[in-house]
């Protein structure tokens, strides 16, 4: 199966100048772990995920006054469409992060997660044993 088959292509886009309490308030009310971040002065697709806000609070930062653009990976690893689950695996314990932004070409079409591996890998499993 490919990435593309697995992926939520409906993702989460906040701009660089959300608050980290705003981001997360859009990411609790979709039930998902990261946004996608945009900025339009500058190159690229940087991703926020929990684990920046959850560290951002742990380190006592308000997250009513801290903005999403101080808090986010630039140094993204994008996934292809194209590449199967397990190069999207292999590329996430390799990085030790748990999205990949799906790029084709400079469009984001989607985020594959951790979850969305598993929820396929299961869902292949059970279906092979019944």
């Amino acid at each position: 199966m490919r990435v593309r088959d697995a992926m939520s292509s409906q993702v989460l886009v906040v701009g660089p100048e959300h608050t980290l309490r705003q981001a997360a308030q859009m990411m609790a009310t979709r039930r998902i772990g990261s946004a996608i971040v945009i900025d339009p002065d500058s190159e690229g697709v940087g991703i926020m995920t929990e684990r920046d806000v959850l560290y951002a609070i742990g380190r006592g930062l308000d997250p009513d006054v801290e903005r999403t653009s101080a808090h986010l990976t630039w140094d993204v690893v994008y996934a292809s469409p194209d590449w199967t689950l397990q190069d999207a695996a292999v590329a996430m314990a390799r990085g030790g992060f748990r999205h990949l932004v799906v790029l084709e070409e400079s469009e984001v079409l989607g985020v594959i997660s951790v979850r969305d591996i598993m929820r396929v890998w299961a869902q292949q499993h059970t279906s092979t044993k019944v």
